[in-house]
């Protein structure tokens, strides 16, 4: 008996101690968050005009879903820009008026919806932003593709392109349904032409999604085939935990824990700070969508998935690039599909300092006979050479063709980057120049070398690429792609 009675005690004391430890962890971080940057007024002020599941019924068509936008961005005037100050104190400021981010100032802004329509058009594009983001990631790819004949429309999705806190509260269905309205849209525009769809990061699972359903629903139109860019199939497992966090941000004083990052706001069309229920929505989208790929291919390979093209870096710091061939190409139908790798610059980078090298996976992908899909590998010709070759291989095969490039990459860049990849060089914002003359804020290549602690921005944000070098590559491929899915 005083043996138990001894192990029931320390139990007690070790529960006791495990529970003093949480709670002390706990009052730390709550402390350190408490005591970050403040929320400003575009993290805490809620815009009402938008569109969710309760308003849906006031909402059936595209026209209504632009109607109401506009009434949204009139709030944002009214609630925010209204209310902010003006001049240098605030010239990076994104929501002071006239200042150098401040999107209003150029025409269009890229925030809103926009639609690009074509006489006689060969086809119908629907693209499709990132969560935080908004069209302008696909404004360039859109243009190229208009003047090629295609009606194009690019989708803002709720919560997005006015304050970051309409990230707190948004659905990845009402972003879905949204995409349902524009796809109807495009539908009466472009009559028996084709569609497709062209979803970036998060913009990928919600296509996907949109094209497992479309067999079961007639009444809306099928995507004749997808492009997938740096696609969300999966992301960190802390988003599992971000639910949590989002509720105790309900708890008076803790209203910082719905943030993953509260950050200044000077990007014109992307938030800097980061609402945790984001990151939540979109681990149950790819949730949502790994289950259906999984329950759809039980019986075997997807057959009537439409032509799919993926491009993506072999380094990631947003998403599993495993992830997109593990969850998705691989359960794909072989012979119709394709993914355009891009490899780090072997020249420029010495494996001693790197945290991993993705070799390993690129040399898996290439020895396998068994992939069902065509792969094409973007990389250094040699290890000595920063001259860049295309390695190809047909689905079902192990036999590699090698393509000169005729390109090279860029001094000083040493991989591409998830948010990279749908931007060109020659863009206005995060291209690899500021164009002379502009009077907007330029957040691409800057080379800044100096004592830390001394720019509103991080080392982190400063060193993350924001255009990709080969943008004309994967414009090319995407033309292409959208020709040869007409043919099929």
């Amino acid at each position: 008996m005083r043996i138990a009675a001894i192990f029931k005690r320390m139990v007690m004391y070790a529960l006791v101690g495990v529970v003093g430890f949480v709670l002390g962890a706990f009052a730390l971080y709550a402390l350190k968050v408490r005591s970050g940057p403040p929320l400003e007024i575009w993290h805490t002020e809620d815009l009402s005009a938008v569109f969710t599941g309760e308003n849906v019924e006031d909402v059936r068509t595209f026209d209504d879903y632009l109607r109401l936008e506009e009434k949204l961005f009139a709030q944002l005037d009214e609630q925010i820009y209204y209310h902010i100050g003006t001049g240098p104190a605030f010239a990076l400021a994104r929501y002071s008026t006239g200042s150098i981010s401040d999107p209003r100032q150029w025409n269009p802004d890229w925030n809103r919806t926009f639609e690009l329509p074509a006489k006689e058009a060969v086809g119908g594009v629907l693209l499709l932003h990132g969560m935080s983001d908004s069209p302008y990631s696909l404004r360039a790819l859109g243009q190229t593709l208009n003047r090629h004949g295609y009606h194009v429309v690019g989708l803002r999705y709720p919560g997005h392109g006015t304050i970051p806190s309409g990230l707190k509260r948004i659905l990845w269905e009402d972003m879905a349904a949204a995409l349902r309205l524009a796809m109807k849209h495009l539908g009466t525009k472009v009559g028996t032409a084709p569609i497709h769809m062209v979803g970036y990061s998060t913009g990928a699972p919600l296509a996907i999604q949109y094209a497992l359903e479309a067999p079961s629903k007639p009444a809306e139109p099928s995507p004749a085939s997808l492009i997938l860019i740096s696609p969300a199939i999966a992301i960190t497992p802390a988003a599992v935990l971000a639910k949590w966090k989002g509720w105790l941000a309900h708890l008076p004083g803790l209203e910082k824990f719905a943030w993953t990052s509260i950050l200044p706001e000077f990007d014109p069309y992307r938030y800097n700070s980061f609402a945790i229920n984001a990151g939540y929505q979109v681990h149950r989208l790819t949730r949502s969508v790994v289950r259906s790929v999984e329950a759809r291919s039980a019986s075997g390979p997807l057959e009537d998935f439409p032509p799919t093209l993926v491009f993506l870096s072999t380094v990631d710091a947003t998403v599993s690039v495993d992830a997109v061939i593990d969850n998705l190409l691989e359960h794909l139908a072989a012979g119709r599909h394709e993914l355009v790798l891009f490899d780090i610059n072997r020249q420029d980078v010495a494996k001693t300092i790197l945290v991993s090298d993705p070799g390993p996976l690129t040399a898996r992908l290439m020895s396998k006979p068994s992939l069902p899909f065509k792969l094409s590998l973007i990389a250094n010709e040699n290890a000595g050479s920063g001259n860049l070759v295309k390695k190809s291989k047909k689905a079902l095969s192990s036999e590699i063709s090698t393509e000169p490039l005729n390109t090279a990459w860029p001094t000083g860049v040493i991989s591409l980057s998830h948010i990279a990849l749908p931007f060109p060089q020659d863009d206005p914002i995060y291209g690899r120049y500021p164009p002379k003359g502009s009077d907007r804020i330029f957040l691409g290549s800057i080379a800044i070398h100096g004592e830390r602690g001394l720019l509103r921005m991080s080392s982190d944000w400063l060193v993350r690429l924001r255009h990709n070098p080969f943008y004309d590559l994967l414009e090319r491929k995407t033309l292409a792609w959208f020709e040869s899915a007409q043919d099929q």
